[in-house]
């Protein structure tokens, strides 16, 4: 299993519960015989980026993109010289118009990650051209499991949750000692529905600076911040 140490002691009880161990086996056998993403490699890519003490920032997804060479093991994320898919476009017009940072050129946000954004889809990996099809597999009793122990073991972390299925993560998170921010997904079908004006990145650096640490660099580098 390629997940760093930090994550793996971290997760120590529940990577060894049988369902993961379980998990873990059957979607091995998924990329032996069909096209599966991402790459197999990039399963864990989310956590390996920060680690678990280092986490300010949790975004949930719902599972990879499905299309060849999208995924790069990031939620809303793809590679660097993919199309911008349309809810990240929506997501960078937002962020264009939450905190004035420039339209992104590509949709890589490996940046986000290194600067503390955990980046995780409650379902890891996805059968090429099929969305969610592994859904029923039992990632998200793992991803559950992580969401719960961040919120327990941690104090100020921002849950940003956008649409319906990622809202129901917030009976997991203990809103006292964490800023819970919910509103549509960034997806064309909903995104005007209450995600555009919703202010989560403007939101996430103000609570962050309450209590007393860094803010992320959502432009992704200081010269994509307008003056």
């Amino acid at each position: 299993m390629n997940l760093n140490k930090e994550w793996k002691d971290f997760l120590s009880d529940e990577i060894h519960k049988e369902y993961f161990v379980l998990l873990l086996q059957k979607v091995f056998l998924e990329y032996k015989s069909k096209m599966i993403f991402p790459s197999y490699e990039n399963i864990f890519r989310a956590f390996n980026l920060v680690k678990p003490s280092e986490v300010k920032v949790v975004i949930i997804g719902q599972d990879p993109y499905h299309g060849i060479n999208q995924a790069n093991g990031l939620a809303f994320s793809v590679c660097e010289t993919c199309k911008i898919p349309p809810s990240l476009r929506n997501i960078y017009k937002e962020l264009v118009d939450d905190i004035g940072c420039k339209y992104l050129k590509n949709g890589d946000l490996t940046q986000w990650a290194k600067e503390g954004v955990l980046l995780i889809n409650a379902v890891l990996t996805v059968e090429q051209g099929k969305a969610n099809s592994h859904k029923d597999f039992g990632w998200q009793k793992f991803t559950d499991a992580v969401i719960k122990k961040l919120s327990d073991e941690r104090e100020h972390l921002v849950f940003i949750l956008w649409g319906a299925p990622s809202q129901k993560k917030e009976l997991l998170i203990d809103s006292t000692k964490h800023l819970v921010i919910k509103s549509a997904h960034p997806s064309p079908l909903s995104a005007y529905r209450g995600f555009f004006h919703s202010k989560p990145f403007s939101r996430t650096n103000e609570y962050l600076m309450r209590h007393k640490k860094n803010t992320i660099n959502w432009c992704l580098s200081a010269e994509q911040t307008l003056l």
